[in-house]
């Protein structure tokens, strides 16, 4: 069971937070992606890391008197669940990027932060994040897929195709609107509250990584992404952080290569220059746990379970990994902000 606790004399009174004043507005940040930004670093594998000498001191900040702390100053909303950041707020039973952004951000200012997190598996931008201002396929690919799906569904109609077409970014949109419109549920006992939009955090891309058809459209469909994310939440230059694909570390070669490579070119639009940033996230590849899956992580499952969770596109379901990437999208993040 999960253990938690409060984190400071900060969290006694929400009415020291002054959450009502005009300049402590609350610092929000929306993480959005797919399977990757839910998490997928198995809590097991962090509770077991978090006892050994050698790497205690990776996750040591995230508990206070052997406990796992709880940021009532760092708020979450991860779909249905919502709270205090602490451990658990990835997939169930698992830790993503959140915490350690969470814990980065939270660290850095003194207002009060929220994390609206919109991330589910086995998106596509190109089907399923695809923004309106990308527009449909061509109607010959369309067509094509009328065709696939006809194949087991014979009674299908062109708008079941197009129908999933953008459905992720609706509810990505969706979501965060009613959070921000539901603010005192995310922060019980606070009055007048204010928010500032500070940024959005993606990493996705895997689905489309593994299409050369959608990998082919991946910049140009992002840059249609941060537009339009900006202009339906009203916010021109808002912040906005990829982190770029890293399965298979730096050593990664083929496909894996090619999207980094469309990842990379959003950033040549001029309009994104100094507002945009991309975070290099093979850096950050399990090395260790690399090595046990390859030489057959069920063969060695008590090897396998002191180092890794997931399989490699789930980055080894590595928590070392998923704290150090939260890390460096938060760090970038703050980089963007616009200077006062």
């Amino acid at each position: 069971m999960i253990r938690t606790v409060c984190v400071s004399l900060l969290l006694l009174a929400f009415g020291s937070l002054k959450l009502s004043a005009a300049d402590r507005p609350i610092k929000v940040f929306i993480l959005a992606g797919q399977s990757n930004m839910e998490g997928k670093g198995k809590v097991s594998l962090l509770e077991y890391q978090i006892a050994q000498p050698e790497t205690r001191d990776l996750f040591a900040h995230w508990q206070k008197d052997g406990k796992w702390i709880e940021r009532s100053d760092v708020r979450i909303k991860f779909l249905d669940r919502a709270g205090p950041l602490t451990i658990g707020y990835g997939s169930p039973k698992c830790i993503g990027p959140e915490i350690e952004f969470g814990t980065v951000v939270g660290n850095h200012y003194e207002e009060p932060v929220l994390l609206i997190k919109t991330a589910w598996g086995g998106r596509s931008l190109y089907r399923d994040f695809r923004s309106p201002s990308a527009g449909l396929p061509k109607d010959e690919v369309l067509q094509k897929m009328l065709t696939e799906m006809q194949k087991k569904k014979p009674e299908a109609t062109l708008d079941d195709v197009k129908t999933p077409f953008g459905a992720a970014y609706r509810d990505m949109l969706k979501e965060v609107r009613e959070t921000l419109a539901d603010l005192k549920n995310q922060f019980p006992g606070a009055t007048d509250l204010k928010y500032e939009l500070c940024g959005l955090a993606w990493f996705q891309g895997w689905n489309d990584m593994i299409n050369a058809d959608y990998t082919a459209e991946y910049t140009v469909n992002l840059q249609h992404f941060i537009r339009d994310v900006r202009k339906d939440l009203d916010k021109p230059n808002l912040p906005f952080v990829i982190g770029q694909m890293g399965v298979d570390g730096e050593k990664a070669t083929g496909n894996v290569q090619k999207f980094k490579e469309a990842q990379a070119a959003v950033l040549d639009a001029a309009e994104f220059k100094g507002n945009v940033a991309l975070v290099k996230t093979d850096v950050f590849w399990d090395t260790a746990a690399e090595a046990v899956y390859k030489k057959g992580w069920r063969d060695n499952i008590d090897e396998w379970n002191k180092v890794g969770s997931d399989y490699p596109f789930h980055y080894l379901g590595s928590c070392r990994t998923m704290k150090d990437i939260g890390g460096a999208l938060a760090k970038s993040m703050i980089e963007l902000q616009p200077k006062k």
